[in-house]
């Protein structure tokens, strides 16, 4: 992996923070910050699948979706159409909801929802594609 799309991913992530800081609200006013990442070359997209693949090996996962919640009143879903697609949504906290549907070959994502109240909904289309989002609601 090289380290220009390292560099540019923590500029977003920098740039996103300081834009968030400028229109923050009171803690009690609720809302949720997402970071969806979809990687670019090919070494970004193996060096990605291989960090879904270490998270069904700790988690003991088998089979190609998954479904992991902790927490009260989450509701989740995985569609799959295709061959050798890998999907997990992962719920931390209460009120969550999110899918994910994958078409094609060869995919994987990973839905990642923490705190409460965060709503995401991923269509993954193609083949040998990977990618990521992580939630946090307040």
């Amino acid at each position: 992996m090289t380290r220009k799309p390292i560099k540019k991913l923590a500029a977003g992530l920098v740039a996103a923070i300081v834009g968030l800081s400028a229109l923050s609200a009171p803690a009690a006013a609720g809302g949720s910050l997402s970071v969806h990442i979809a990687p670019s070359s090919a070494d970004s997209g193996r060096a990605l699948r291989t960090g879904l693949q270490l998270y069904s090996f700790y988690n003991a996962i088998k089979g190609g979706a998954s479904i992991r919640q902790r927490g009260r009143n989450n509701s989740a879903g995985i569609g799959q159409d295709g061959r050798g697609n890998f999907g997990v949504v992962h719920q931390e906290g209460s009120g969550h909801r999110g899918t994910l549907q994958q078409n094609g070959n060869g995919n994987a994502y990973g839905l990642f929802q923490f705190g409460r109240n965060t709503d995401g909904h991923v269509v993954q289309n193609g083949y040998g594609r990977a990618g990521a989002s992580f939630q946090m609601g307040w």
